[in-house]
């Protein structure tokens, strides 16, 4: 686990760290003018689109490929309840993390990149203390560690997982190509590995509980690679059952505005993810309950 002593010694010789090109500053003082979205209201059907991504409280879109944080708090609020445990085992710069200490849940972060780990702690670094009398200050802890082997979580112990892990080389996480850093592997060796996550999320969750990956696609040669639909069936193969398949529309990407611009390729610039969130069966349920269960297309 990372604690304020390891945050505090890391910081001491780095300022900023670069993601792709991108620099994000690893400390930062926050000055808070609002923790919760200015409007906000669940959403109700299987498109999601977000074009302004969200800023409230330490939530900032500068470490490449996070998530917008209406992501986890629509995941967290229809999923758990307060107290609840949240783990997000490819956490980057924390985003779930933050929503789920704003929301009241527990929650377990992990990263193999340690400057993601410290961006991370000081995002989660602000006081909390909303009027809601019943609100209860979660657990958050942080591990430096793989998404692959999550041996520090005991089996049925978390109430959700959500995650949203790179897509095999389409953006490097760690300049000095950490091993084991997923998003430095060629598409096979992802899928391979990305098997293994699943099955490491599937041994954490609780009986009934889900867990919700958001994954987008790429192309070679000009075409169409769809990555969604290996990790689909990895995570099939884990034991999990489909709930919902969620298209998540994208905004302002900046590698394929700044690296497809214009209209003169004969192709369409891709602007999807597929937000997949599974559910890992109770001990009274079985496939068979499922009369059109996903497992059998696979």
């Amino acid at each position: 686990m990372v604690t304020t002593e390891d945050y505090d010694k890391f910081i001491v010789n780095h300022d900023f760290v670069e993601i792709e090109d991108t620099k994000v500053r690893i400390i930062k003082n926050w000055k808070i003018d609002r923790f919760q979205p200015e409007t906000y209201s669940p959403e109700e059907w299987t498109v999601w689109s977000f074009p302004d991504r969200g800023n409230w409280a330490t939530h900032v879109g500068n470490y490449r490929g996070n998530w917008s944080p209406y992501i986890p708090r629509n995941l967290i609020d229809r999923f758990t309840k307060v107290g609840d445990l949240v783990c997000d085992p490819m956490m980057g710069s924390g985003t779930t993390l933050v929503e789920s200490k704003l929301m009241g849940r527990n929650a377990i972060g992990v990263d193999i990149n340690p400057d993601a780990v410290m961006i991370a702690m000081n995002r989660l670094d602000f006081r909390y203390k909303p009027l809601d009398e019943n609100y209860k200050e979660p657990h958050i802890n942080l591990f430096i560690g793989d998404a692959r082997n999550l041996d520090y979580i005991k089996d049925n112990h978390v109430d959700l997982v959500a995650t949203h892990p790179p897509y095999c080389g389409i953006i490097p996480y760690s300049k000095s190509r950490i091993p084991g850093d997923l998003s430095s592997l060629k598409l096979e060796d992802f899928m391979v590995e990305i098997g293994k996550v699943a099955k490491e999320c599937y041994r954490i969750l609780k009986p009934g509980g889900h867990c919700a990956i958001l994954i987008g696609d790429t192309r070679r040669h000009l075409h169409y690679v769809p990555i969604h639909i290996g990790v689909l069936g990895r995570f099939l193969d884990a034991g999990f059952v489909l709930r919902e398949d969620i298209i998540k529309l994208q905004h302002n990407t900046k590698t394929t505005r700044e690296r497809w611009k214009g209209h003169k390729y004969n192709f369409y610039k891709i602007a999807h993810e597929h937000l997949y969130i599974f559910r890992k069966l109770s001990e009274a349920e079985s496939l068979t309950d499922l009369k059109y269960s996903t497992k059998w297309w696979f």
